[in-house]
């Protein structure tokens, strides 16, 4: 029997401790991480987070290798069993994530629109708080232009996409 992928669930944000640990156990080891948006204290910034929070995929050859030595490893809560036995990953999943990384080892999503021109939206931060607007378009540098009836006018104004909602 040759290795097979598996799915480890870590404790809480402990992903990339508990896949120290497996590395160092000599198991494989596959935590795919994306560069996610963040506001925080009135900052954007990027940041590494991994594509499936708490879980990671972990290389074992069940014929050599000891597998439940990675029930007990820091920073595992458990090994996703299928009763008595690990539940094996599909053929060709990790093969598909991997040929989704860019240079730098993050997997690229795809960038859906969120709204359409003309969609109602409201804005939920900032200056324009609660005003509700028209949609009209996404500049580069990720902010929205919106239409906003404000004392009787129609006024454009541009503001950070994440704070936008749909209506």
């Amino acid at each position: 029997m040759s290795k097979q992928w598996y799915v480890v669930q870590t404790q809480t944000h402990a992903e990339n401790k508990a896949a120290a640990n497996l590395l160092r156990q000599t198991f494989d080891v596959y935590l795919p991480r994306y560069l996610k948006r963040r506001r925080h204290a009135r900052k954007t910034e990027v940041v590494a987070a991994p594509l499936f929070p708490r879980y990671l995929f972990v290389g074992v050859d069940m014929a050599t290798q000891r597998w439940r030595s990675i029930q007990s490893t820091f920073g595992v809560s458990h090994l996703v069993r299928n009763g008595e036995m690990p539940a094996a990953v599909a053929e060709g999943v990790i093969e598909a994530l991997k040929r989704r990384e860019d240079d730098k080892g993050f997997v690229v999503l795809d960038q859906r629109k969120k709204f359409s021109a003309g969609d109602r939206v409201r804005v939920l931060e900032g200056a324009f708080a609660d005003c509700l607007g028209l949609f009209e378009g996404v500049r580069d540098d990720e902010r929205v232009t919106l239409l906003l009836d404000l004392l009787g006018r129609k006024v454009r104004v541009m503001i950070d996409e994440l704070a936008v909602a749909a209506a």
